[in-house]
């Protein structure tokens, strides 16, 4: 087989988490495009529905029904994030989607949550070669992320999990979990006794 069709594109590299390099044309393209989509998104009004529903369909073509996102918003790529259905993102969410985030129905943002799958060599020489590399994120069904929460590339939050105000989310929670901290940690599990309506 020639080795031109065996090799992997710089893209084929980034989104399934080996080193690639991001000054790639192809690369740039997308990011460019993604770029200005959020710049288009963040510079509507809200009561113009048709805009901005037309600019999140380019921008967001994985994005179910129902979901909101405020603005303003960031994405890197945006084609590599997938909403669910009723989502709602407040003011300011930022996603570098370099890898695939998954999230999923009912996941609500508070303002200036940021998702960062991209990472960089430790090694300052490696660093030097402008090379990168990423790790998926995945946010499963019904979670609450707080204000000013970071998760980090690589990390899976559980379905029905809360995570608190200012917490960087450097590793997995687990399902129906309450985890806040920097690095975040579970503090507990959430039961019927969390219930704020009387059934």
């Amino acid at each position: 087989m020639d080795e031109k069709i065996k090799a992997k594109t710089e893209l084929q590299k980034m989104i399934t988490g080996e080193m690639y390099y991001p000054g790639d044309e192809e690369l740039t393209k997308i990011r460019e495009k993604a770029h200005r989509l959020s710049q288009d998104y963040n510079n509507t009004y809200e009561e113009e529905y048709e805009k901005r529903e037309k600019i999140l369909k380019e921008l967001l073509p994985n994005m179910g029904e129902g979901t909101y996102l405020q603005g303003p918003v960031s994405f890197d790529y945006g084609v590599f994030t997938t909403f669910g259905k009723n989502c709602y993102a407040n003011f300011n969410l930022t996603v570098l989607d370099c890898c695939p985030v998954n999230i999923g129905d009912n996941v609500l943002f508070g303002p200036n949550c940021t998702i960062a799958t991209a990472l960089h060599p430790f090694l300052a020489e490696e660093r030097a070669e402008v090379i990168e590399f990423a790790k998926p994120v995945v946010i499963e069904n019904d979670c609450w992320i707080a204000s000013n929460v970071v998760i980090c590339a690589g990390v899976k939050i559980g379905k029905g999990s809360v995570i608190g105000a200012g917490s960087v989310v450097t590793r997995d929670v687990p399902p129906n979990s309450l985890a806040a901290g920097n690095p975040c940690r579970v503090i507990r599990t959430l039961t019927e006794k969390d219930a704020m309506l009387k059934k």
